[in-house]
């Protein structure tokens, strides 16, 4: 027991080399932020000019993201686009559900897991990196977390996510011989406690942790904060929406110029009299001036249109971010919306499923939960399957039908148009219809159906009617097989 505690002590402490690893680290982004911004040589430094931020740390990317709309916008649109749907694993293509699948929606229903996992993946966005706790029932008290998992079969009882600053990492991996190494190997995690009110700090062992990073470059512990690349079009975003707030504040309302007339004498009392009113009406609900002897004018308004500044600012946001326009300034919907961006956006979404939500998030979970065997063990390999992001609205469908009905409508009281284009080829070309629904309408033709009924059939079949509800406590009728 002794060594195992002085051990552990040791993985605290910092080698010489650690040291140097770390002091060359801190000197190069020291260096790197002090070149930021300077042209001709160090004459103009334009950082310091346009007010940006030279160092950036957690707090000013949290911040932003908190209280400017359109940062929130950044990190929240493609989360909440990737994340839609429900998130299935898939092991195979029979009709009855696996062990592995039905155990995972059991897991959903009872934890939420897809929230959760939608949660981590915006908290990743904000800083460096995200975790997500694991809570294991081999825990038994707040110090037990920096023990490793025990071998078995392990119960989760819940899952949190935490953001870097609420997870930091205390101490990596040191031995160069472990695969492991320069990973994280301590976190400390501030968590609620329940008792207190408070939060509390617990040591929890990297087994219990699933670390979570996106647009990694050198290091597999840290990634690149989205807003980083973005951040000084941010704060110039501010200047511009802010700027046009206070100039229509100040210039809407004219000022006004007094000219007093040289033969006129204005007393204490009366000076005071017209500060009265001017403060009034600039403060209160005063649209009229009573006065003698002055002659006021109004100021000219000085008003400019901002869209010009505000649409620069806004694509270069969608240049970095990947994000379209109308998507970035939530004009995806209604009249406005643009079939090019709506396709590159969805295009952006399965991308971003396929190269950060999967393999970064979902099977790192999945793999670590059918490690400590609380999901089965697939038979080969399982799949993420994802929401179809081009399938058809409740809406569209409507809209699809009743094109549908109307051209067979036409085509059916049109002889010609029935010799010219025989009626498979018209349910395939112009209706749409695959080859099971034109199947079943020839099926239907040659059991002997009238044309009436055939057409009346074809109809429903195109076009299907709303299903009328079923009384309470009557057994719902079952379906008239189609005679082959």
């Amino acid at each position: 027991m002794e060594r195992t505690k002085r051990k552990d002590n040791e993985e605290k402490k910092f080698t010489m080399n650690e040291f140097q690893v770390l002091a060359s680290a801190i000197v190069g982004r020291a260096s790197l932020a002090a070149k930021l911004g300077y042209q001709y040589g160090t004459s103009r430094d334009l950082y310091e000019a346009l007010g940006y931020k030279t160092t950036l740390t957690y707090t000013d990317f949290l911040a932003q993201y908190t209280r400017q709309d359109m940062a929130k916008a950044i990190i929240d649109r493609p989360v909440r686009a990737t994340w839609q749907g429900v998130v299935e694993l898939i092991e195979s293509d029979e009709e009855d559900d696996t062990a592995l699948e039905q155990e995972w929606k059991d897991l959903d229903r009872e934890l939420g897991i897809k929230t959760i996992l939608s949660r981590v993946d915006r908290l990743t966005g904000i800083g460096e990196y995200g975790v997500l706790l694991l809570g294991l029932d081999d825990v038994s008290s707040p110090d037990k977390f920096k023990d490793p998992v025990r071998p078995g079969v392990r119960k989760l009882h819940y899952v949190k996510p935490f953001g870097q600053d609420s997870a930091q990492i205390e101490s990596y991996v040191i031995d160069t011989k472990d695969k492991r190494y320069g990973l994280p190997l301590i976190y400390s995690i501030q968590v609620a406690d329940v008792s207190s009110g408070h939060s509390t700090t617990v040591q929890v062992h990297y087994s219990r942790v699933i670390h979570i990073t996106d647009d990694p470059l050198e290091s597999e512990v840290k990634g690149t904060p989205r807003l980083e690349a973005v951040f000084n079009r941010l704060m110039d975003l501010e200047k511009i929406v802010g700027g046009d707030a206070e100039m229509f504040w100040r210039g809407a309302r004219p000022g006004f110029e007094g000219k007093v007339d040289p033969e006129y004498q204005m007393t204490k009392q009366m000076k005071a009299a017209l500060q009265d009113q001017l403060d009034e009406y600039e403060h209160g609900l005063r649209r009229f001036l009573v006065n003698e002897g002055i002659d006021l004018k109004a100021l000219a308004q000085q008003i400019s249109d901002p869209k010009g500044h505000f649409d620069v600012q806004i694509a270069c946001l969608s240049a970095v971010t990947g994000i379209p326009q109308r998507i970035l300034t939530g004009s995806e919907r209604g009249e406005l919306a643009s079939t090019q961006d709506t396709s590159e956006w969805k295009e952006y979404v399965i991308a971003r499923r396929g190269d950060h939500a999967e393999p970064h998030i979902v099977r790192p979970f999945v793999d670590k939960l059918i490690e400590l065997k609380i999901l089965s063990a697939p038979t080969n390999d399982y799949t993420v399957k994802w929401s179809d992001l081009y399938a058809m609205s409740e809406k569209s469908k409507i809209e699809v039908g009743k094109g549908r009905a109307n051209a067979l409508r036409e085509y059916s009281t049109n002889p010609i148009a029935m010799e010219i284009v025989p009626p498979a080829a018209f349910f395939e070309l112009f209706c749409g219809l695959d080859t099971e629904q034109i199947t079943l309408i020839t099926k239907m033709r040659d059991a002997g159906i009238s044309e009436d009924d055939l057409m009346d059939d074809i109809l429903k079949l195109v076009d299907p009617p709303e299903p009328k509800p079923i009384p309470a406590g009557k057994p719902i009728p079952a379906k008239k097989p189609i005679a082959k």
